[in-house]
């Protein structure tokens, strides 16, 4: 055990924080995300049964977003003529917002399919237990 890492931030994922420079990027995953096809270039961390947001705000504690672009957070937009509706990104911009003055300003939407490319560049996926659809949320890491 450590004092003030968060129970639910694992030994593997704490690792992969720790291993993370300025600008890589990491997803928190929904859990219809296609994380293990998304992520054969990358690390992918099985977070299941958590929720995307509880995650969210654990990693910001140790995880400071990039001051050096405009949005280090990165929705997936939802496709044109779904009806889904997004209260989790409402939830997302009040958690950043505890820890990134900017709040929602750090955030913007990415295609669906644009979404998926840059997934696949990322330094790890979180394969999360998250039931809300159009939950994926990538970030930028920044400098401490």
């Amino acid at each position: 055990m450590l004092k003030g890492i968060p129970p639910i931030i694992s030994p593997e994922l704490l690792k992969i924080l720790c291993e993370m420079g300025h600008s890589d990027r990491i997803v928190i995953a929904d859990g219809n995300f296609p994380a293990e096809s998304m992520g054969k270039n990358c690390k992918v961390v099985r977070c299941d049964g958590h929720g995307a947001n509880e995650l969210l705000d654990a990693i910001l504690t140790l995880f400071p977003l990039d001051t050096y672009v405009s949005h280090p957070v990165s929705l997936m937009q939802v496709m044109p003529g779904d009806t889904v509706e997004t209260p989790i990104w409402d939830e997302y911009k009040a958690t950043i917002k505890k820890y990134d003055e900017r709040g929602a300003a750090t955030v913007q939407e990415i295609e669906r399919f644009e979404f998926y490319e840059q997934a696949k560049q990322a330094y790890a996926i979180i394969a999360t237990g998250e039931k809300a659809l159009y939950a994926n949320v990538m970030l930028q890491k920044g400098v401490i």
